[in-house]
């Protein structure tokens, strides 16, 4: 399988390439030339298998020209073998017709795990195998840098550098990434907010001439292929769980970046029934505005108590915008361009292709709060305030009222415990045990400016590989 750049002039690159690479040469993302499909009757076969071997059979397609089956079989295997859960990705019930599908069982708690902990030991058959050092550099507005930290610790060839915005991460988040440490892992607290570190990573891939001769930027952020690949499967996993081929299903999904709904909208493109996918997003709700008006505008950011959707330019939309346009890639170009100095308006074909599988709803943190105590109140089950936001998006939603609605957990609880305290449920979180000392545990790391030099700078004095 081959892959092609959103903006329409980058190289064709293989699998392997992409992996490698994150953004494209012409500042567009990377995305499959085609798709593999599955039949109905393939979907029937796939109902059987267990997470591990899903993964597998989903997964193959895109990676063969870099990784034989074997191959992924035991990298695959490995990769979820460190979960804490036997179904890897649970489905819990809470009402006749909503269904949360718990997606924090991993190492960090979050739904990032599924990517990274695969992207790491993908990262280091490839590099092993080139005899090549990389950096990976990424922006986290909550659980990618704790989750990129764990999936690429124990890589040999990797120097990683991950930026969050000071003091806008919950306490649990940034102690997740701070206390591990190595020489080649590196936290660096930027004086600003998360769009300022992502604009300061995508500066940074677009011009590395800040790194010594032979080293390159790896992103592991969601604009890398291989996230949104992974993500793929945990789709397929639940709606064969509850009917598929023969039962669509909704999907309600908390999400800022955009790349978390966008696996599911692929998902259906390769034969999965979808009746819906609900974009939930927070009081930063760039996406629902642009579905409801078609107009992609930014504004000004908003501290939350779902940080992790704090975020006010959803860069992975850029991949579902290819599609709308009939993969038109000068007027990809073209459109981001125009978003560079300004609001963007979107055709309304392009539009009306969108809202035939996406809908969306906005939750501040009054309505989270009020979800997760309901939710509470009701059924003794726990939601973290982003899983709160899409269960909350589910519930109001009146379209397909007789399919099952999936909301996508996407972290566990005691990441937040601030905001369950709010929610007055009368219980605190508890940790797994295998992070039950985690706030006895040192912390390592820098506070910088909002600076890209100064980011460039340390970034280049401190590579330890």
């Amino acid at each position: 399988m081959r892959y092609i750049s959103t903006r329409g002039t980058a190289p064709t690159l293989s699998f392997e390439e992409v992996l490698l690479t994150g953004l494209a040469s012409d500042g567009g993302l990377y995305v499959p030339e085609s798709l593999p499909s599955f039949t109905s009757a393939d979907l029937e076969e796939m109902a059987s298998l267990d997470y591990a071997s899903l993964a597998h059979r989903i997964l193959l397609p895109f990676v063969e020209e870099a990784f034989g089956s074997e191959e992924l079989r035991v990298i695959i295997d490995e990769t979820y073998a460190v979960f804490r859960h036997s179904a890897v990705a649970p489905l819990v019930q809470l009402e006749h017709n909503q269904w949360v599908l718990e997606l924090f069982h991993g190492p960090t708690l979050a739904f990032k795990d599924f990517a990274l902990q695969l992207l790491g030991r993908l990262l280091d058959a490839v590099l092993k195998r080139r005899g090549e050092k990389v950096v990976i550099m990424g922006a986290t507005s909550g659980d990618t840098g704790s989750a990129a930290i764990a999936g690429c610790q124990r890589c040999d060839n990797i120097d990683i550098f991950i930026l969050h915005p000071h003091q806008r991460v919950s306490e649990v988040q940034r102690r997740q990434m701070t206390t591990l440490s190595g020489p080649t892992i590196h936290n660096l607290a930027i004086e600003g907010n998360f769009d300022d570190c992502q604009a300061m990573v995508k500066a940074s891939f677009r011009d590395q001439s800040f790194l010594p001769e032979g080293r390159s930027l790896v992103a592991v952020n969601s604009i890398n292929w291989a996230r949104i690949m992974a993500q793929i499967v945990y789709y397929f996993y639940a709606g064969l769980a509850l009917g598929a081929p023969h039962r669509a299903a909704a999907y309600s999904v908390p999400t800022g970046n955009f790349g978390d709904i966008f696996a599911g909208y692929l998902a259906s493109k390769m034969g999965l029934p979808i009746a819906q996918l609900m974009i939930a997003t927070n009081r930063n709700d760039v996406l629902h505005r642009l579905l409801s008006s078609g107009d992609y505008a930014r504004q000004a950011l908003e501290h939350t108590l779902s940080p992790s959707m704090d975020i006010s330019v959803s860069s992975n939309f850029e991949r579902l915008m290819f599609d709308l346009y009939d993969r038109d890639g000068a007027a990809i170009a073209g459109l981001m361009a125009a978003f560079d100095s300004g609001d963007i308006a979107l055709s309304e074909k392009a539009m009306a292709n969108a809202r035939k599988m996406f809908a969306s709803h906005r939750v501040d943190d009054a309505e989270t709060l009020s979800c997760i105590a309901s939710v509470w109140d009701q059924t003794g089950y726990l939601l973290d305030p982003h899983s709160a936001i899409g269960y909350a998006a589910a519930k109001q939603s009146k379209a397909h009222p007789d399919v099952s609605w999936v909301t996508l957990a996407t972290a566990h609880p005691a990441k937040f415990p601030d905001a369950i305290e709010q929610a007055a449920v009368g219980t605190a979180p508890q940790l797994p045990a295998h992070l039950a000392d985690l706030f006895d545990l040192d912390e390592h790391f820098d506070v910088l400016p909002k600076d890209i030099a100064a980011v460039q700078r340390f970034m280049s004095e401190h590579l330890g590989a």
